[in-house]
């Protein structure tokens, strides 16, 4: 997998997930991961076909959050699973249909340690502080997420708190993909909102 600048996660959107893949899908946004931590697994899956139905033969990729099982029934391009959850060799071997892995990691530790397992990415966070977990991680902030970042062989996406004030920040540092949640999805105009992070992002490289 080659790098591939913004992520989108999906918590809540204030104009709901289809709206705001539909938006993502318009602005050439690589990849949505659609994240809805407490829901029940029939919410979860419903909302999870109607965004593959909006991703379909588009250039943006689909994953779901934790849950490699969703993933497949829902026809997504993959899962991103956690310290705790699934390992990754698991995924690919019960659930060959996903054609991408990603893996959550928190320290460089755990970036190191992600290398033998080969995901297809690494989620690097949280880089600032974030209220989207219910236990949040320890914050790596800037020079720790560089040491990460530099320290695997596949893609690696920053994610924790990054916003349009902080993006800047968070690419000179090192960080070539940048995963984005309440920035984009507390807004009522997720497409200008994304357009907005995209050009901090170009100008930034």
């Amino acid at each position: 997998m080659t790098d591939f600048g913004f992520y989108l996660v999906m918590t809540n959107p204030a104009v709901g997930y289809a709206r705001c893949a539909e938006a993502a899908v318009k602005a050439g946004v690589r990849i949505v991961q659609l994240r809805m931590k407490h829901a029940a697994r029939a919410e979860i899956l419903r909302e999870a076909r109607e965004v593959r139905r909006i991703t379909r033969g588009t250039d943006t990729l689909f994953i779901v959050n934790d849950d490699p099982s969703i993933a497949a029934e829902a026809e997504a391009d993959g899962v991103h699973v956690g310290q705790d959850d699934m390992p990754v060799a698991e995924v690919r071997r019960l659930f060959p249909a996903l054609k991408i892995v990603g893996l959550s990691t928190h320290n460089l530790a755990q970036a190191r340690a992600a290398i033998p397992q080969a995901p297809d990415y690494i989620g690097v966070g949280p880089v600032y502080a974030t209220p989207t977990k219910d236990i949040p991680d320890p914050t790596l902030g800037l020079a720790t997420m560089g040491e990460m970042i530099a320290a695997v062989p596949f893609p690696a996406v920053a994610i924790g708190g990054i916003d349009a004030v902080r993006l800047p920040d968070v690419i000179a540092a090192g960080a070539r993909n940048f995963a984005v949640v309440r920035a984009v999805c507390q807004s009522t105009d997720p497409y200008a909102a994304i357009r907005r992070l995209q050009d901090l992002a170009a100008r930034g490289r």
